[in-house]
């Protein structure tokens, strides 16, 4: 009698160890998914600043191989680029060769892609264009 008296105090269930084992495991699991999701918005926006970039650039290079007043056009732009990017910049330089390079140029806020063009300020990205006339 006293062995099935015994079988029926046996408890049942989780003990308090496991269950912090489980918790500590779903907030792990949940901060990965903030940090993923959050380089995820980041490339997102560094892929939208770079494609606005683009825009931007080839526009100058076509505006300048047109035969378009060069002042003119790259003053537009330059509005256009400090709109669309943050503190956008438009530069065009002439190299010695007879090539022409527009660079687009904003503050990289990361700083993560630094711009390899020699008049580019630190902390900036930027996309360049070279073209010929």
């Amino acid at each position: 009698m006293k062995r099935a008296q015994n079988a029926t105090h046996i408890q049942r269930g989780d003990s308090l160890i496991e269950v912090m084992i489980a918790v500590s495991l779903a907030a792990v699991t949940a901060l990965g998914l903030v940090a993923v999701q959050s380089a995820l918005a980041r490339g997102e926006r560094m892929a939208l600043l770079r494609e606005r970039a683009a825009l931007v650039a080839d526009s100058v290079a076509e505006g300048i191989r047109s035969e378009a007043d060069r002042a003119a056009m790259v003053a537009q732009w330059r509005a256009r680029a400090a709109l669309m990017l943050p503190s956008g910049d438009v530069t065009v330089s002439d190299r010695s060769d007879g090539v022409r390079v527009a660079a687009v140029i904003w503050h990289a806020e990361d700083g993560s892609d630094p711009c390899p063009e020699p008049l580019a300020p630190p902390l900036t990205s930027c996309i360049a264009v070279a073209f010929a006339r």
